[in-house]
């Protein structure tokens, strides 16, 4: 097949196109470059069944020859991103995913979007199964996010329903692994730019919020088995092992060996959700998919990652 990959030069974007060259495809990646970096995808240059074109999806788009499929990953993705770039993470999820479903109509491509488990907002209902609809506040500082990611989800499956696109919805659960930028603000390298530095890791409340953390490599064989699917409505990808934050800040500091401890930092973000853990019940039964890599195991190779790339 041959494939573009939007957001082609970011964290799981970047993965993507690694997976999808390692199961034979010739792969596009797109990317305007506000937080995606030609460093994660540097040592695929060369290779010729890769191409790389730097553009804006949410301007006119066109890619020259036959495309079979289009995953739409473009996005600001951690809040320092959407928070800085509100206005663009609007038009990405709204006009950019306009324009990659025009394309994949007229190339009779499937399409797969990458949505996000903060559809479901800061949750009522835990773990997060995908007939959830969110408790979402459209004018808070996530609005730009969660409310880009939900238009997308809607538009993806009008044009399902009224064009007859053929497309698949991924909800992507915290992923976590090498190629996270440092300063990205979120937990994982928050955590372990604190712990090489030596530094205590800073905890805000009292910890007891949860996450549930999958690593890329897991999160991108979700994907791959998804787009080779033929289902159409959202399948949570993730992982549903739940810890706390203080829990996971522990395990940062045993797995670096950083005698900072923990601060606790007494304002909750706002927005910030309380719980977090997908149920994969769907992924397992039409995917054959759960996650296989073990926190500690993930957390190792992330941390080495962040060693080399820092130092």
């Amino acid at each position: 097949m041959r494939i573009l990959v939007t957001g082609g030069a970011g964290f799981i974007g970047s993965h993507l196109c690694d997976k999808l060259l390692a199961e034979g495809h010739n792969v596009i990646a797109m990317d305007n470059l506000i937080t995606g970096s030609t460093r994660n995808i540097a040592h695929l240059i060369g290779n010729e069944h890769f191409l790389f074109i730097k553009h804006d999806v949410t301007n006119y788009l066109y890619v020259e020859g036959k495309l079979d499929a289009i995953l739409h990953f473009a996005s600001p993705a951690s809040p320092i991103d959407y928070l800085n770039y509100p206005i663009q993470t609007l038009k990405v999820g709204s006009l950019g995913t306009h324009n990659v479903l025009g394309l994949a109509m007229a190339q009779n491509a499937r399409l797969l979007l990458a949505s996000t488990s903060e559809v479901y907002g800061d949750p009522l209902v835990h773990p997060q199964t995908e007939d959830y609809w969110g408790n979402v506040n459209p004018v808070g500082p996530r609005g730009c996010y969660d409310e880009a990611k939900r238009f997308a989800e809607a538009i993806v499956m009008a044009y399902h329903h009224y064009h007859g696109v053929q497309t698949r919805i991924v909800r992507i659960f915290n992923t976590f692994g090498p190629r996270m930028r440092l300063d990205d603000g979120r937990v994982v390298p928050n955590f372990v730019g604190q712990a090489l530095r030596g530094e205590p890791l800073t905890v805000y409340g009292d910890g007891s919020q949860t996450r549930s953390f999958c690593y890329v490599a897991d999160q991108v064989d979700g994907l791959y088995r998804l787009l080779m699917s033929d289902e159409s409505t959202p399948v949570n990808i993730g992982n549903p092992h739940e810890m706390t934050i203080l829990e996971f800040a522990n395990l940062i500091n045993e797995l670096t060996g950083n005698p900072g401890g923990v601060i606790f930092e007494d304002k909750r973000i706002e927005g910030d959700p309380q719980t977090r853990r997908p149920d994969i019940g769907k992924a397992r039964r039409i995917l054959g998919w759960e996650p296989r890599v073990d926190i500690r195991e993930g957390l190792t190779r992330t941390i080495e990652y962040f060693k080399k790339s820092s130092g």
